[in-house]
């Protein structure tokens, strides 16, 4: 039976990530992932934003790793030439109410460590980007944008260059823990394969949690319910109106951060994501409307009135697989080890949405160092 110090399921963002650290340590490391390329889901289709960790409850994973993963990010992107870019972004109030809001953002932010975001009144925001409209914002010069194709190729080199082996339409199947480790079986193209490994790390993403109910004796009442949630894209034709990301003020306990505006490494204008939780998690379906249209009109208004439909086309759609269901409030990601499941050696990881691609370093970095390297 082939044996391999590690198998990591999921090759996106996060996946990579993980088998890139570990290649550092291990000399066998397994990369699986059933489609017929890496990142070919929820890491390839977002907004490709570095973000800054302003919004999420001091002493939350999502604030720790994302702060900490946001300055190992920008780091990497330097070292390894990956395109990014610094722009920054406007978070957008309209009123008395979402200005009170600005200053708990503040507040919050600067409890996670983001120290440099700065109050900007309706004055100085028109002279900053004056197609906008808004009673104060606030600027987050932290905040960027990434190439995540050219990252992901990268921490994938990296990982191969230390030997880690990357297997496209492999499945994983199963795991039957042993005395050292588990007894995995794959699909491979469809033709079964068994093979041992000292660590099983599922970073599986959407299927996260159907991956972790294939493992034997994975107790089925610590595996998460997991919502599948599809955000939708609309780019915006001719050249952008704004060289910074403009976010409005989130809904009070909504699923997203609002349609913001948001810009690729080309300089293209996009809209979304929307937020729409799915009935069905088996298939993803990255259909676009155009009957949305509308919705995104409508919302993108409130703080673009110039906005024209007409420039506005459907452009694509991705799913974040989430703990937080319709109505619920926030969910943290979910870094599950032996000391909550008591399997040795296996690592499993839910709701892995954003901010998991700026995250993904630093969720790397804390996988080894608390369950797998001593």
């Amino acid at each position: 039976m082939e044996t391999f110090d590690a198998v990591v399921i999921g090759a996106g963002a996060v996946g990579l990530a993980v088998a890139a650290r570990l290649s550092r340590t291990f000399n066998s490391v397994l990369l699986i992932d059933k489609n017929s390329s890496f990142g070919q889901e929820t890491s390839s289709r977002n907004s490709e934003v570095i973000h800054a960790g302003i919004y999420y409850p001091h002493g939350s994973l999502k604030a720790k790793l994302c702060v900490s993963g946001r300055h190992e990010l920008y780091e990497y992107c330097k070292r390894r030439k990956i395109p990014f870019k610094p722009i920054g972004k406007l978070i957008l109030a309209q009123n008395l109410t979402q200005e009170m809001y600005l200053e708990e953002l503040n507040l919050k932010a600067c409890a996670n460590g983001v120290d440099d975001l700065t109050r900007l009144s309706r004055r100085q925001l028109a002279q900053v980007s004056p197609q906008l409209s808004g009673s104060a914002a606030l600027l987050s010069p932290s905040t960027g944008i990434i190439d995540s194709h050219a990252y992901m190729a990268s921490l994938l080199a990296e990982a191969e260059q230390n030997g880690t082996i990357l297997a496209s339409r492999t499945e994983f199947i199963a795991a039957e823990p042993t005395d050292k480790g588990f007894n995995i079986t794959l699909s491979v193209d469809g033709e079964a394969m068994v093979l041992h490994s000292r660590y099983l790390i599922n970073c599986a993403g959407l299927y996260c949690s159907e991956a972790a109910k294939r493992i034997e004796e994975m107790e089925e009442g610590l595996i998460p319910e997991l919502y599948w949630c599809r955000g939708h894209y609309f780019s915006y034709h001719g050249l952008s109106p704004f060289d910074r990301l403009v976010y409005p003020v989130p809904e009070k306990e909504g699923a997203g951060l609002g349609i913001h505006a948001t810009l690729d490494m080309g300089g293209q204008l996009k809209f979304g994501p929307d937020t729409q939780y799915l009935d069905s998690c088996t298939v993803p379906d990255y259909a676009v409307s155009p009957e949305l249209k509308s919705k995104f009109v409508e919302s993108i208004k409130r703080y673009f009135p110039a906005v024209d439909p007409n420039k506005l086309q459907p452009s694509y759609s991705g799913i974040r697989p989430k703990l937080q269901g319709p109505g619920d409030s926030f969910r943290d990601f979910q870094i599950q080890g032996e000391d909550e499941h008591g399997l040795n050696g296996l690592v499993n990881l839910y709701g892995i949405e954003s901010p998991g691609l700026t995250a993904s370093l630093a969720i790397a970095r804390y996988v080894a160092d608390k369950f797998i390297i001593d």
